[in-house]
């Protein structure tokens, strides 16, 4: 019986360390949920399905093996993001230790539109003379419609 050995298996451990890195495969929307791009694998799972996730242009499925140095562009609710893996992350880790695996080459003009965005949102307050009024000018309507 001959058996046939791979030659990495013989050689300096570091060396297959690093073929078995080289060949280790992770889920993208596992990947994407692992570096706090989105907050549950399902929703990253939903965007690739959606063609919010793209690989050169084109569209990605969740099931899409990520390997370093990939650039993919990510849009989500609040941003636009390009990212390109600079290490694979398979567990869900806390924030200073996930933006270690990704580089954020997002463009300029996408940032400051991101920072537009986000100043715009609503404080909680109406504007004015837009909507119903509020109790006080309520009162205030009334009382001045009663004075005739």
């Amino acid at each position: 019986m001959n058996r046939v050995y791979h030659p990495v298996l013989f050689c300096n451990p570091a060396i297959r360390n690093f073929a078995a890195m080289s060949v280790e495969k992770l889920r993208l929307d596992k990947y994407l949920w692992a570096i706090r791009i989105f907050k549950t694998r399902t929703q990253a799972a939903a965007a690739c399905d959606s063609g919010k996730v793209k690989l050169n242009g084109a569209a990605v499925k969740a099931a899409k093996s990520v390997s370093i140095g990939d650039k993919f562009d990510v849009k989500t609710e609040a941003r636009r993001w390009r990212i390109e893996v600079v290490g694979l992350l398979h567990n869900r880790v806390q924030y200073s230790e996930a933006i270690k695996y990704y580089v954020d080459i997002t463009p300029e003009e996408d940032k400051q539109l991101n920072q537009r965005i986000a100043a715009s949102f609503d404080t909680g307050k109406r504007q004015s003379k837009i909507g119903r009024p509020t109790k006080r000018e309520r009162r205030d309507l009334d009382d001045f419609m009663q004075e005739d």
